[in-house]
Parts: structure tokens; sequence; C-alpha cells
């Protein structure tokens, strides 16, 4: 954790869609805080409603009603160039998918969100091979994706995430398509980037392990928010879950 200030704030947030001649209520008045630096992991049943939350958050989708704040900017009040200039400069993407470039390098995909922000090719390079080097692929930066394995392109796309210095990251089911092992990886590798950089980690997931690093969990249910628990509190009995390779499992949270 970095200080205190709340870096996002949702307040009183409903969302509903239309399902043919139905309206679905998918959140159903959300209010929720979270500090900057903090890791947090949004976690619930598939049809809950987390994946909704997240996108708001993200700015990729606007609520019914309510508010969604990013450092106190109401994002629903932006107009499409305002709310690009946010997502581009505040938000870092991680997708479950990788959504990684497929006839770009490795550093093309990295430096990418850097040109769309106007810096220099030159200046955007160095920096894309430094970040790379950060997330363990130094030496791949000239290798497309098909020639990556998913821990790597994933790790690609951690690095794009990173690209433009955001306040925040959004990862969407970030170990969804990988291993075990790999996931765990990925996992250690958000952790250490919010200890070392301050970067709010805030992700949608299923994946228990979540539970080992997170600075706080997210319980959805039913479109509305279930409990928040710190790291300290969680009270679910998960089993060996892992840890970092190299230490001891947990046996309890």
């Amino acid at each position: 954790m970095t200080d205190s200030r709340k870096i996002v704030r949702v307040t009183h947030v409903t969302k509903s869609f239309k399902l043919g001649k139905l309206d679905v209520l998918a959140l159903k008045g959300v209010d929720l805080e979270i500090t900057a630096g903090n890791y947090i992991s949004i976690m619930g049943p598939s049809g809950s409603g987390k994946s909704t939350l997240f996108n708001m958050i993200g700015g990729l989708d606007k609520p019914t009603t309510g508010k969604v704040f990013i450092d106190e900017v109401d994002i629903a009040q932006l107009d499409a160039y305002e709310l690009a200039w946010l997502r581009c400069r505040k938000i870092g993407y991680i997708f479950q998918t990788f959504n990684i470039i497929q006839v770009m390098t490795a550093l093309e995909n990295v430096t990418l969100p850097m040109t769309f922000a106007g810096m220099a090719d030159d200046a955007a390079a160095e920096k894309g091979i430094k970040l790379l080097e950060m997330v363990g692929l130094g030496d791949r930066f000239q290798h497309k994706p098909f020639e990556l394995s998913g821990g790597q392109q994933q790790r690609v796309a951690i690095a794009r995430a990173l690209a433009n210095d955001p306040a925040i990251i959004l990862a969407d089911e970030p170990t969804g398509n990988l291993d075990l092992n790999t996931g765990e990886e990925i996992i250690y590798l958000l952790k250490q980037l919010s200890r070392e950089r301050g970067v709010t980690i805030i992700s949608a997931t299923h994946d228990i392990k979540m539970l080992n690093v997170s600075d706080q969990v997210v319980w959805i249910r039913d479109g509305r928010i279930d409990k928040i628990e710190n790291r300290d509190e969680l009270s679910i009995s998960i089993g060996q879950i892992g840890t970092k390779p190299g230490h001891d499992t947990l046996s309890e949270c």
C-alpha cells in the first residue's frame, strides 16, 4: 500500500441489460471503495456480476444508475475523448485471452499504448525493452506471439499494461488460460508490481490462489457485494492452495 486515498469509488451502482424482452439487473446497488496501492480480488460465481462491476471500474461500460469515480473523476460524465485519455493513461488492462496482436513482436505490442499516448518511437522502444526485461522477457522482445508460450504471452500483456505508468491495472481472469504453475508465476508477478511500483491491482477472478496475495477480497453474489474481507480476516478454508515457488504452502487463509 502506498497511501490511504481512495483511487476507486463506486456509489449506488446498478446495471441492467436487455435479454430479449426481459430486463436483467446485473448489479443491484453496489458501493465499493478501493485504496491506492492495494491488490484487490473480486470473486464470485459465474453470473454474480463481478465481470460487470469490473467493466464499470475500467470505464468499459457505464452504469445504469449510480457513479464510478477514478481518482475522484466521475467517469460517466466524461466524453468519448476524455474517457479514452483516462483509459490510456490511468488504467492498464490484462485479459484472460492475452489480447496481444499476433502480427506484432512482443516489443511492438508493448509500445503500442505509448504510441497512442504520443511518445516518440525511440523513447517508447527503450521503455518497452525495460518493461519486457522486468517481466523476464528481455531476450524475447523480437518474438511474435506464436513463438511464445501462454505464460510468456501473458507477461507481454502485463508489460503492455504498464506501458503508460497506470495507477490501476485491471486483470480479468489473468490466469484463466494458464496451467497451475504458470498461473502462480503470473499472480506473484502482479503482486510484486503492486508492492514495488505502488500500482493498484484489481482482478476479477475464479482463481482461489489469488487469496494468497490479495490485500482485500470482494465477494460478489447475485449482483450485490456479499462481503469484503481483508487478507488477515479471510475466513474461508481452502486447503493447500499453493504459494510462490520455494515458499511453504498455506493450509488455511
